[in-house]
This record gives C-alpha cells, sequence and structure tokens, in this order.
C-alpha cells in the first residue's frame, strides 16, 4: 500500500512541475516575443537568451510529459540542466554586468527574481523528481 502511495505522490509532484513548466513555457514566449519585436535594439543579447530560456522550457515541457521513455528522460535531464546552468550563468551576469543584462531583460536575470525565484528553484526540483524516477523510466 506504501507503494501505491509513493509513486501517487511522486506522480502529483510530476504533474505539478509539469504544470509549473508549461506556465513558465507560456510566460517566456510571450515575453521573449514581446522584447524581441518590440525592442530588441535596446538589448539583443539578453533578448535572445530570453528567446532561448523560452525554448528551454517547452523542450522541458513536452520532455517532462513523455519522460516514461529513455530518450525523453535523457532530454528532459539536459534541458532541465540547462535550464539550471542558465539560470546561474545569466543570473551571475546580470548582477555583475547590469549595464549589459538590464534587470527585466530576461526570464533568468537576477536569478529569476521577477519570478519570485522560481526559475532558480524550479531546475533544482526537476533534477530531484527526474532522480526519483530513474527506475520508472522503460527502456
Amino acid at each position: 500500500m506504501s507503494d501505491t502511495r509513493s509513486s501517487r505522490r511522486v506522480t502529483g509532484v510530476g504533474t505539478v512541475l509539469t504544470f509549473v513548466y508549461a506556465i513558465m513555457a507560456l510566460g517566456a514566449t510571450g515575453r521573449s516575443f514581446v522584447q524581441i519585436v518590440e525592442r530588441f535594439d535596446e538589448a539583443p543579447l539578453p533578448y535572445l537568451l530570453s528567446a532561448a530560456s523560452a525554448v528551454v522550457y517547452i523542450l522541458a515541457t513536452v520532455a517532462l510529459l513523455l519522460s516514461k521513455s529513455r530518450r525523453w528522460y535523457r532530454i528532459a535531464w539536459i534541458a532541465v540542466a540547462f535550464e539550471l546552468v542558465g539560470v546561474i550563468v545569466v543570473g551571475t551576469l546580470s548582477v555583475a554586468a547590469p549595464d549589459i543584462f538590464h534587470a527585466d531583460a530576461t526570464v533568468w536575470s537576477y536569478y529569476g527574481s521577477g519570478y519570485y525565484w522560481i526559475p532558480l528553484v524550479l531546475p533544482i526540483v526537476g533534477l530531484w523528481y527526474l532522480a526519483s524516477q530513474r527506475k520508472k523510466v522503460v527502456a
């Protein structure tokens, strides 16, 4: 009985995690689209990084949905790990070089502070979730 509850709980976490990734994908996509269309000349590098974060969130969402297969499980690991590296690198650069990385330039600026640090916490939870699902992945 405890195995069933445990598996349901993890599935619930996976569902919530995927839902949050989908919301972030929509938000990052909309944000980057508006930035690129309306103000690209103001900060091209951060706005392109904003678009890249949108692609990462979309890929992570799809990969998490399909992560029961080995291929998508690996893609999910890569996308979520890339996201964590992106948040750390862009967050650090936005602190170290604020003239290049405006406070509102990307989802990952200032470690995602504009999104209540969800971009920083989300990949950590995502990596934990993926590690906990390793045995459930189908070959």
